[in-house]
């Protein structure tokens, strides 16, 4: 008995190429060449990546940690002459000594640097010396915790105070009002509150100096700041 031809129609070479299984697996093919070409060069590349980050990590573990500790020893006369009221030798040392200029100098990333940058700008502060407090104050990098924050909001308002003192009331404002949200307390926060509202209204800003006290009032009832801070919106308000 004859066999019966299929009357399907074979598929050319071009069909077959065309086919989704044919391109998977063309595609799974060339795949395979590239990383069997590629494949050193792959492999050196994650060695490098591992060797890379491990220095990352010995570098923080090790070397940052030591240099920490190095510029808190650095500091410490430093922070006993500014202790002291001892402007000049806390910011340049004793010649023994470091002072916190030279400790922002030799020891720039750590944490300990960061800290010497504001006192430094304290320092300078004190001396009437406002272009370089702010100087120094700018190179403060803001640290984390309760303490950190503090001092976060401190810097911003030591800021804030140059700023009056150049008569740069809107730049003064700029910064208390960092400083107010730096860190929320009943010491610091109705403080920068009120020298918010103080340098708005000295820049005309009187609707945002009410806003200022008026939050005092709200927010910190018992603070010393809320004791004259109705005279002082109510004087704003008559202005506006």
């Amino acid at each position: 008995m004859a066999k019966r031809k299929s009357t399907m129609p074979k598929a050319t070479a071009a069909e077959l190429e065309k086919a989704p299984e044919v391109k998977i697996e063309q595609a799974l093919g060339r795949t395979e060449q590239w990383f069997e070409k590629n494949w050193k060069a792959l492999t050196t590349g994650v060695a490098v990546i591992l060797i890379i980050t491990a220095g990352i990590f010995a570098y923080d573990t090790f070397i940052r940690a030591t240099k920490s500790a190095r510029a808190a020893d650095a500091m410490f006369v430093a922070e006993q002459m500014f202790n002291s009221g001892d402007w000049a030798t806390a910011l340049n040392g004793d010649g023994v000594n470091l002072g916190f200029v030279n400790v922002v100098a030799s020891y720039g990333g750590t944490r300990e640097a960061r800290l010497a940058a504001h006192y430094a700008g304290i320092c300078f502060l004190r001396q009437g010396d406002y272009d370089s407090a702010l100087e120094y104050l700018g190179k403060y990098r803001a640290v984390k915790g309760v303490t950190g924050e503090v001092i976060n909001a401190e810097n911003e308002g030591l800021k804030g105070d140059i700023y009056v003192q150049k008569g740069d009331y809107a730049a003064a404002a700029g910064h208390f009002r960092t400083a107010v949200y730096a860190t929320d307390n009943i010491l610091t926060t109705p403080m920068y509150l009120k020298k918010l509202g103080l340098a708005l209204e000295a820049a005309g800003d009187y609707s945002g100096a009410v806003a200022a006290y008026k939050k005092v009032t709200y927010s910190y009832p018992t603070s010393l700041e809320a004791r004259d801070i109705e005279k002082l919106a109510a004087a704003a308000e008559q202005k506006m």
